[in-house]
């Protein structure tokens, strides 16, 4: 028994450091999102900080509800982006390790 939890605390130890590496790794990533046929584009890092948002010159004259809506659909398929980044490149840095009685989602 004594010999297993050992193990276990090995294999935990292991994988915290597996998650703050990639962690770390993911950071450095950036995607962009876009909305409006590319007229709107947002580019975000993998932990969630909006780096740049680019806005066509032609928007600003236009409807300010239209571009706002622009912005705040760029900025959804940013997110969606890194989640699928962020999922992709946990779940490689795990390296298949698994821990009885967890289940994690990557």
């Amino acid at each position: 028994m004594k010999g297993n939890m050992n193990q276990l605390m090995q294999q935990a130890q292991r994988m915290q450091e597996a998650m703050q590496k990639a962690q770390q790794a993911l950071a450095a990533i950036e995607v962009s999102g876009a909305a409006g046929g590319g007229l709107v584009s947002v580019t975000m890092s993998c932990n969630h900080q909006v780096r740049r948002v680019s806005i066509d010159p032609g928007l600003l004259g236009d409807d300010r509800d239209m571009l706002e809506d622009l912005v705040a659909a760029a900025v959804n398929d940013a997110l969606r982006k890194v989640e699928q980044a962020t999922q992709e490149h946990m779940g490689g840095a795990l390296g298949g390790m698994k821990l009885p009685g967890m289940n994690l989602p990557f």
